[in-house]
C-alpha cells in the first residue's frame, strides 16, 4: 500500500469511528492504539507519520486532540498478539493495524475497542471477516487491494 493510499484511508477511517470518540469532552484525547509488525518505538515508520498527517489533515491536533499508543514487533511477528492485549489492557479508544496478524489477535483480544484495519490483503478470502458488508462488531476497517 503506498503512503498516500494510507493517508487517505486513515483520513477516512478518523469519520468511520463511532460518534461517542468524537463527542468526548474537550479536555479528553483520545488514544489511538497502532499495532506493527516491524517497527519499534524509537523508528515507527512511515505509516504512523501518514497516520498522523492524515488526522491533521482532518483538523485533529496531535497531542490535544489524539495520540497514538504504537507497539512495533521488530520484525518478530510472535510478539504481535501481546502488544495488541497490551494496548487493549490500556483501554485504547481504538486499534488500528495494516497486519493480518494483529488483526486478527484484536479481534480475539476485545469486543469492545473498534479496529480499523488497513490492509492490502482480502480480509475475506483470508479469512479474517465472513462478509464485507458485516465485518464485525469491532471491525471498523478498510481494505485496499494492490494497482487500485
Amino acid at each position: 500500500m503506498q503512503r498516500r493510499e494510507f493517508i487517505a484511508v486513515i483520513g477516512g477511517a478518523a469519520a468511520a469511528w463511532p460518534l461517542a470518540v468524537h463527542a468526548q469532552q474537550p479536555a479528553r484525547i483520545a488514544r489511538i492504539g497502532y499495532v506493527s509488525g516491524t517497527g519499534s518505538a524509537a523508528d515507527p515508520g512511515p505509516f504512523v507519520e501518514a497516520l498522523q498527517q492524515g488526522m491533521r489533515e482532518q483538523g485533529y491536533v496531535d497531542g490535544k486532540d489524539f495520540i497514538i499508543e504504537y507497539r512495533g514487533a521488530e520484525g518478530r511477528q510472535a510478539r504481535v498478539p501481546e502488544l495488541v492485549a497490551e494496548l487493549v489492557q490500556a483501554k485504547v479508544d481504538v486499534l488500528v493495524t495494516p497486519i493480518p496478524t494483529a488483526i486478527r489477535a484484536a479481534k480475539q483480544a476485545t469486543d469492545t475497542i473498534p479496529i480499523v484495519m488497513v490492509t492490502s490483503i482480502d480480509p475475506v478470502a483470508s479469512g479474517i471477516i465472513d462478509s464485507l458488508a458485516k465485518p464485525g462488531e469491532t471491525l471498523r476497517g478498510f481494505s485496499r487491494s494492490r494497482g487500485i
